[in-house]
């Protein structure tokens, strides 16, 4: 099986150089690159199965490496965060981000996140690549609500006749509330069952995935239950 290629952006030496020495221990390939500018231009050259992006970076910053990343490809991105409560997470989250790290991080922890995201992309022993998500799909193939139609077979979905383009986990976050519409999901379960949460997670990345799901397949599609979750207007 070919190695796992992991681009690494990181400003700091040590940092860079010890997470690079450990993810290679695990068996990861990795391009380290110490900018923002020269992460996009390993990016395009290299086209990594992942992207590990430190929010603060010189020449270009995270946030907008990760937006023109976004802009290029659906490759499952990792932001590096000094600090837990910052607005940065949040902006990386809503510029495409799929997860988030907060530093100084444990390199078994960091290990464990990158592996959880390439399973939900079909990296890492999962389903093919273009399966990312359809272990989990509910069946009966073409799923429709008002103007959304969910194809859980083609892992495709219409809005009003035009194609929705997801990352995948947008996809499976949709999936998941597609399998039971009128259903509420609270963000534990969905931490759970699209992040691979197997602990407590920051509901953060759900809420900011849900909305960023909302403006594509309509604002009002998926409800805000209050005090318990969401769930998907059947």
């Amino acid at each position: 099986m070919a190695e796992t290629h992991v681009l690494f952006v990181e400003d700091d030496d040590v940092i860079r150089e010890a997470t690079q020495l450990a993810l290679e221990r695990d068996g990861f390939a990795v391009t380290a690159m110490p900018d923002g500018l020269s992460g996009l231009e390993a990016f395009r050259a290299d086209r990594p199965d992942i992207a590990l992006l430190d929010v603060m970076l010189p020449g270009m910053d995270g946030v907008s490496l990760c937006r023109r990343i976004r802009d290029e490809s659906t490759v499952p991105v990792i932001m590096l965060s000094a600090r837990a409560d910052s607005i940065d997470v949040v902006l990386g989250l809503e510029a495409g981000a799929d997860d988030y790290v907060t530093k100084p991080f444990d390199g078994s922890v960091l290990v464990a996140r990158i592996r959880a995201v390439l399973r939900r992309f079909g990296h890492a022993g999962g389903p093919a690549a273009g399966d990312a998500g359809r272990a989990d799909a509910p069946e009966g193939g073409v799923l429709v609500f008002g103007e959304l139609e969910v194809d859980t077979e083609g892992m495709e979905v219409r809005r009003g006749g035009e194609p929705v383009g997801l990352t995948p986990t947008e996809m499976r976050l949709l999936l998941e509330f597609s399998s039971a519409p009128g259903t509420v999901l609270s963000r534990d379960k969905l931490l759970e069952r699209v992040w691979d949460y197997g602990w407590g997670g920051d509901t953060r990345v759900v809420d900011v995935h849900v909305q960023r799901l909302r403006t594509k397949i309509g604002q009002d599609r998926i409800e805000t239950v209050r005090g318990f979750g969401y769930k998907l207007k059947g």
